[in-house]
């Protein structure tokens, strides 16, 4: 399977004062706010880079497990998945995520295995060790 999904970001002023939207192909963002404030701060309304890769780390990870237990005969009844994204001095330095499932008929030994592999081989735990491409354009030239 091979897809290509969109988003675009626009910002406008500088780093500190400046503020920015986001939006997503789907329209699931469309204009949701970002600045400097919601993403050093707390109390501002509006999203940031590392609570947007907090939910899509959670989201595929959950996913990816759901599909390792069908492989294995086993249906998860629910699967709760917390991502804590750290962020130190300009570094994303670890992201620990904490799952809470419930499988029917499964050994915690079997579901704690499943998932480790869930971890290693979901799209976004592997994200660190893919080709990044940049496209440049001044627009003021």
């Amino acid at each position: 399977m091979k897809f290509t999904r969109q988003a675009h970001a626009g910002w406008k002023g500088s780093g500190k004062d400046g503020q920015g939207q986001l939006t997503t192909g789907s329209k699931v963002l469309d204009h949701t706010q970002y600045s400097f404030k919601t993403r050093f701060e707390d109390g501002e309304k509006g999203t940031n880079p590392e609570e947007l890769i907090g939910a899509a780390h959670a989201g595929c990870f959950a996913m990816q497990l759901s599909f390792l237990l069908n492989e294995a005969d086993y249906t998860a009844t629910t699967l709760d998945v917390d991502a804590s994204v750290n962020f130190e001095d300009g570094t994303i330095t670890k992201i620990i995520l904490n799952l809470v499932g419930d499988v029917p008929n499964i050994d915690a030994e079997e579901f704690q295995q499943i998932a480790h592999e869930a971890k290693a081989v979901c799209p976004i735990s592997k994200l660190l060790n893919t080709e990044i491409e940049l496209k440049v354009t001044l627009k003021n030239i």
